[in-house]
């Protein structure tokens, strides 16, 4: 079997398993196709939508202290998980160039789409950069970067991509990051902060409609794709952010009561009215819930970064 014929085993295996769930579930990861990901870079220019600006200001404003924390005589592997269009890496993949670092880029994206786009921007940039794309899911990816183990890794997980999992769910992501961790190797993550509720409201909730189109897009993909038939527009997103836990979620609302039937998976799948599907968590942290992750994971902090305006920090790891 392909990776991507495994992939798409995967993705119809959860659908079966999410929309015959009470309370219905589909992950935000299926979001990502070609048009999944050009809804997502119309978000990250929202105004509302801090995240990007504010971790960018942290790559640009430490890259230098961040290549001579990554560079070592061996050279190094850097590995980023969730790449995207690599718009803040490329700022460090231009520190890097220019200091003439010894180092190969690996990035990992579940998109194929954004791979690609990312290599062959990065080859146009920098045509003698080592760049080794893979597609895949994080914790499918993983058990391959174990053989990354000739030379030092510096690992980067940015955007606050561990913020769509649960606390249990990180702690088993960063505990197998951490198992293909030498002590010489380093980990840089990205946390979303806890804040004003409402500056985290607007920026899950924007008033243009994108984010909504961006959920809805997971329903677009399954009439595509699986020869569904949702009525896309009886579907509205809904944000609601909890400041006790810190926990923002997404749901898609069935604004009417409907039948769905999904005939590639002969599946048939009922809505009352108002009924949900939970999409995403955006989890927000603060220093202490960070070192109870990484102490519950094997790791250390070692440093904290911060933005200038105090929304955002990306902390470094090593094996504990």
């Amino acid at each position: 079997m392909t990776k991507k014929e495994s992939f798409q085993l995967e993705f119809e295996q959860h659908v079966t398993e999410g929309l015959k769930a009470f309370p219905k579930f589909l992950s935000s990861k299926y979001i990502y196709d070609d048009r999944g990901d050009e809804l997502f870079q119309q978000i990250m220019a929202l105004p509302e939508y801090y995240l990007t600006n504010a971790e960018y200001n942290i790559v640009d404003q430490y890259k230098a202290d961040l290549r001579m924390l990554f560079e070592n005589n061996k050279g190094f592997d850097l590995i980023e998980l969730g790449a995207g269009d690599g718009k803040k890496t490329k700022v460090l993949l231009k520190e890097l160039h220019e200091n003439g670092t010894n180092f190969t880029y690996i990035p990992i994206d579940i998109s194929q789409h954004a791979i690609d786009d990312l290599a062959s921007s990065i080859k146009g940039t920098w045509p003698n950069m080592d760049v080794q794309g893979e597609q895949g899911t994080y914790f499918n990816v993983l058990k391959e970067l174990a053989k990354y183990n000739q030379r030092p890794k510096a690992i980067i997980v940015l955007g606050s991509n561990i913020g769509n999992l649960s606390h249990d769910e990180a702690i088993n992501f960063l505990k197998q990051i951490q198992e293909i961790m030498s002590p010489e190797d380093v980990l840089f993550m990205g946390f979303d902060q806890k804040k004003d509720p409402l500056t985290i409201q607007n920026a899950y909730a924007d008033t243009t409609g994108v984010t909504q189109e961006f959920n809805r897009n997971l329903l677009h993909r399954l009439n595509k794709e699986m020869q569904a038939d949702f009525n896309v527009d009886q579907f509205e997103h809904w944000e609601a952010y909890d400041p006790e836990t810190g926990t923002a979620k997404s749901y898609l609302l069935a604004t009417e009561a409907c039948d769905v039937h999904i005939k590639k998976l002969d599946l048939k799948v009922s809505f009352n009215k108002w009924e949900t599907i939970h999409t995403e968590i955006s989890q927000k942290y603060d220093d202490q819930i960070v070192e109870w992750l990484a102490n519950q994971s094997g790791l250390k902090i070692t440093q904290i970064f911060e933005d200038n305006k105090k929304l955002f920090k990306n902390y470094l790891f090593k094996k504990n």
